[in-house]
């Protein structure tokens, strides 16, 4: 056996050790062990009777989903209805995804279009200012507040219903959210600053991931899928702030694991027709974790190959993983080259639902899914459901000379700015906050 043979056994041994493989892995100790219910210091059903309650006082304005929504009642985690609104939609965008990952929200967008769903790419959002709050602790709840709101009311002066497109911006205004609504202290700060913008406290009835939209709308999504995934394995990892900051607000459904994880990424791929596979460290963070992917850089990538990746594939077999939030896919995705330094020659296909989703129902895999952003090879994985790779990457370079040498122009997901205009055509129920001097822009 050669030196390197050697090496290799040596470190499958000390793999497994670390990594017990799925069939003697105790998956009932692993759930009992895991499994959590708690929830908000109040509750959710008390905040939002306290909302209503505000709202019929006159303290705050509710963004309701309307009929013209097209809402679906679907579960949350403590058995109430959360009403997931499928159409009229105003994104609320990620930074990261758009910096990071451009194929993330545009794969939301093509899909909004393949099933003609009528939204808004808002251009006037800010940042959430989750990474201060997260990463810094420099910010103060006020500001918070002042910055959920401003966003909120963007939403409702069109009247489209906000989607949060980040599961940290989820997370974060959720529990902004049930500090504006059980502190009158916050609101009695932040009402004059509002209302020196021209606005007032907008809160809306709930708040929206668009994972959640994405499996509301899964199985009519499917109806579109162009390729088999029967023969995937597919690894998910739900990302903490999704589900566990204010974690009765999130979805779930028996058809799921049988209702004992989160709805969404899960559900939305298992529509898809991939086989689900599980791993037994499903429950930890991806390693992101906001403020030691900036301190410890180096503990978030061991973390994520470690406790994640390689789980994923020793244990479950996985072909892909799939998750739900900018800071999980960038940091599964980027951290596997990390490895590779230390003899961990490991290439999982990362990929958002969206970026799944998409693909399965024949995006193209470069102009749009854009997986040449991503670190590990994505190929490999197209190629094994069908995907004629490389005619897509043939055309997608002809296409990137042609706009260097000027012979074509860019393509877009929707006419440029064909929203703008209507955006500030402001609506009469809302003109009253602008004063008599508001007009009325009118729609080229």
């Amino acid at each position: 056996m050669s030196e390197q043979e050697n090496v290799d056994k040596k470190l499958q041994e000390e793999i497994k050790n670390a990594f017990p493989y799925a069939d003697v892995v105790d998956w009932n100790e692993v759930y009992q062990r895991i499994i959590y219910r708690y929830s908000t210091p109040h509750g959710l059903q008390h905040v939002k009777e306290e909302m209503e309650k505000l709202e019929d006082e006159g303290e705050i304005i509710v963004h309701h989903i309307k009929p013209y929504n097209n809402p679906v009642k679907m579960q949350s985690l403590n058995g109430f209805p959360k009403t997931i609104p499928t159409t009229r939609l105003w994104n609320h965008k990620s930074c990261g995804q758009c910096g990071h990952i451009p194929g993330y929200p545009t794969s939301v967008f093509w899909i909004m279009n393949k099933l003609e769903i009528d939204y808004m790419d808002e251009p006037h959002q800010t940042s959430c200012t989750g990474w201060n709050y997260h990463a810094s602790g420099a910010s103060n709840p006020v500001a918070l507040a002042g910055v959920y709101v401003r966003n909120m009311w963007r939403a409702y002066e069109i009247d489209y219903f906000p989607l949060i497109h980040c599961g940290t911006s989820f997370g974060h205004y959720k529990e902004v959210r049930n500090m504006i609504i059980l502190h009158k202290e916050v609101r009695e700060k932040l009402r004059p600053i509002m209302r020196k913008l021209g606005m007032d406290i907008v809160i809306p009835e709930e708040v929206v991931h668009y994972s959640e939209w994405l499996y509301t709308m899964s199985k009519k999504a499917a109806q579109h899928k162009k390729y088999d995934l029967s023969n995937i394995k597919a690894a998910v990892h739900t990302p903490c702030h999704v589900y566990k900051l204010v974690p009765e607000d999130t979805i779930y459904d028996p058809e799921v694991w049988q209702g004992r994880r989160p709805a969404a990424p899960t559900g939305t791929v298992q529509n898809f027709g991939a086989k689900i596979v599980d791993y037994s460290t499903w429950w930890d963070c991806c390693g992101f974790g906001f403020r030691h992917i900036l301190t410890e850089r180096e503990f978030s990538r061991s973390f994520a190959l470690f406790k994640k990746v390689i789980p994923a594939v020793e244990e479950a077999h996985a072909d892909v993983f799939v998750t739900s939030d900018t800071g999980c896919v960038t940091t599964l995705d980027k951290s596997q080259w990390a490895g590779k330094a230390h003899g961990f020659n490991y290439n999982l296909p990362v990929l958002a639902d969206a970026q799944f989703a998409a693909i399965a129902m024949g995006a193209d895999p470069y102009k749009i899914a854009q997986i040449h952003w991503h670190a590990t090879d994505v190929e490999g994985f197209l190629r094994k459901i069908g995907v004629p790779v490389d005619d897509y990457k043939e055309k997608f370079l002809q296409y990137l000379a042609d706009l260097r040498e000027g012979k074509a122009q860019p393509e877009y997901l929707y006419k440029p700015h064909r929203k703008i205009d209507f955006y500030l055509a402001l609506p009469e129920r809302v003109k009253w906050y602008k004063g008599e001097s508001a007009q009325t822009v009118k729609s080229s």
